[in-house]
C-alpha cells in the first residue's frame, strides 16, 4: 500500500439551511462548510468563493435531487447525504462540484469509495442519530448538528505507521 501525506485539514461549519424541493416532498437539509488554512481560500472556504450560498441554493432546487437526507456543501465539492428510498435504514451518497455541478466520482481505488471527511462523518453521525430517533419526518427536519470545528490535528500518523 502506497501511503501519502494529506494537505492539512480543518472544517469549519459556517451555516445550515433546510431547503424544500419543487416536487412538494423532497427535503435535504444544507451544511455548508469550509476547510480552512489551505493555500487557496477561493476554492476551499466560503467566504472567498465567487458561488454565493444564495446561487447555491437556487441552483440545488433546479437540481432535480429528490429525497430525504442532508447535503455537505464545500466551495469545491458537494455531497448529497439521502435515506434509500427502498431501505431508508440505509443512506446513499452522490458527489458532484460546487461551482461546475459535474458529477463527481467516488471510486478511490483498490475497490474502495470515498465515504466523508471528518467534518461529513461527523454530520453523519449525529444526521442518522436524528433520523433513528425521530417518529416523523417533520421531526427529523427539525434538527440540525451543532458542530462547529472539526481539526485532524496530526496528518501524517498513517504515513509514519507505515513507513516504520
Amino acid at each position: 500500500m502506497e501511503v501519502s501525506q494529506n494537505g492539512g485539514y480543518h472544517a469549519v461549519i459556517e451555516s445550515s439551511s433546510v431547503l424544500k424541493m419543487p416536487d412538494g416532498k423532497s427535503v435535504f437539509k444544507i451544511y455548508y462548510v469550509s476547510i480552512v488554512g489551505r493555500d487557496t481560500p477561493s476554492k476551499y472556504e466560503w467566504g472567498s468563493c465567487p458561488l454565493s450560498k444564495e446561487e447555491y441554493e437556487k441552483r440545488f432546487l433546479a437540481s432535480g435531487n429528490e429525497g430525504i437526507g442532508f447535503v455537505t456543501a464545500f466551495p469545491h465539492i458537494t455531497k448529497v447525504f439521502r435515506y434509500a428510498p427502498k431501505a431508508e435504514i440505509l443512506m446513499l451518497v452522490k458527489a458532484f462540484g460546487t461551482q461546475n455541478w459535474m458529477d463527481v466520482n467516488l471510486d478511490r481505488g483498490e475497490k474502495y469509495m470515498e465515504f466523508a471527511c471528518f467534518a461529513e462523518a461527523i454530520l453523519a453521525a449525529g444526521e442518522y442519530r436524528f433520523w433513528a430517533a425521530a417518529k416523523t419526518v417533520e421531526e427529523y427536519l427539525g434538527k440540525v448538528c451543532q458542530l462547529e470545528d472539526a481539526p485532524v490535528d496530526v496528518k501524517d500518523k498513517m504515513k509514519k505507521y507505515w513507513e516504520a
